[in-house]
């Protein structure tokens, strides 16, 4: 137990830059806490002390804010981050290296006895204030996003966002929108094709545009530069371009 404990704390310093030293995160932070007492309470409710297991997951909730079901199985270094609020069901299963922030519900959609609850698999991150339902399975390493709420599986690697929740546009499209992107100086993460949202879709084809006039430019000086024309680069003209501002009009 003191193994896994120390292994647990070892953890919060990968994923907090806000933690200076092992005391401060074994007195200071009430995601160990809640771990902690959880470990014991599981322990209990796997030998049939029902009743105190239950008992001691409520006297974790009343000092941490973090209401955990004893019922619950959690891998290792689960990290959960400044945590309140944050509620896991009877029947949730977590594999080892998730990270949950404040405010997230892994819950059931169902009154019925049985599995009723997600289960996130290795190296899952939930965003604040998200809500995973039902007997979902997250792959591993997904993301969710913020406030999602996210009630269909989503496959390993992707990221979900919005209520109902969307995978974000993984396809090829959507990733040379993403480079082009990054090479203007902003990103356009979050925001997907099926948004309705006008202000997104003249971001997506300015984008879109960017990326297909830098194609046709490119193939262009390669068949001049092949003909021996030599390409000198246009003078700068205009204001400077900043992308703050676009990020700005996306968000």
């Amino acid at each position: 137990m003191f193994q896994r404990l120390r292994e647990d704390i070892r953890s919060v310093f990968d994923r907090d830059p806000a933690a200076r030293t092992f005391w401060e995160v074994l007195t200071c932070y009430p995601g160990i806490h809640a771990l902690i007492l959880h470990r014991v309470a599981h322990w209990l409710w796997g030998h049939r002390l029902r009743w105190l297991a239950r008992f001691l997951s409520q006297f974790s909730r009343f000092l941490t804010g973090i209401e955990i079901h004893p019922g619950a199985t959690i891998g290792r270094r689960f990290f959960i981050d400044h945590g309140m609020g944050v509620v896991i069901g009877e029947t949730a299963e977590i594999g080892d290296d998730v990270t949950l922030y404040h405010g997230v519900t892994l819950g059931g959609t169902s009154w019925n006895k049985g599995k009723r609850h997600p289960t996130l698999q290795n190296g899952v991150v939930v965003g604040a204030g998200a809500q995973v339902l039902g007997p979902i399975v997250i792959g591993e390493n997904a993301k969710i996003g913020s406030n999602a709420v996210v009630t269909k599986p989503v496959p390993a690697g992707d990221t979900a966002v919005g209520n109902p929740a969307r995978i974000i546009d993984k396809s090829e499209e959507g990733k040379e929108r993403e480079k082009q992107a990054e090479k203007m100086g902003f990103s356009a993460y979050a925001v997907a094709r099926d948004q309705n949202d006008p202000v997104s879709e003249a971001i997506h084809g300015l984008i879109d545009h960017a990326a297909e006039t830098d194609r046709r430019l490119n193939l262009l000086i390669k068949q001049l530069k092949a003909a021996g024309i030599k390409c000198a680069a246009a003078p700068k003209r205009g204001s400077h371009f900043d992308p703050e501002h676009l990020g700005k009009i996306v968000d």
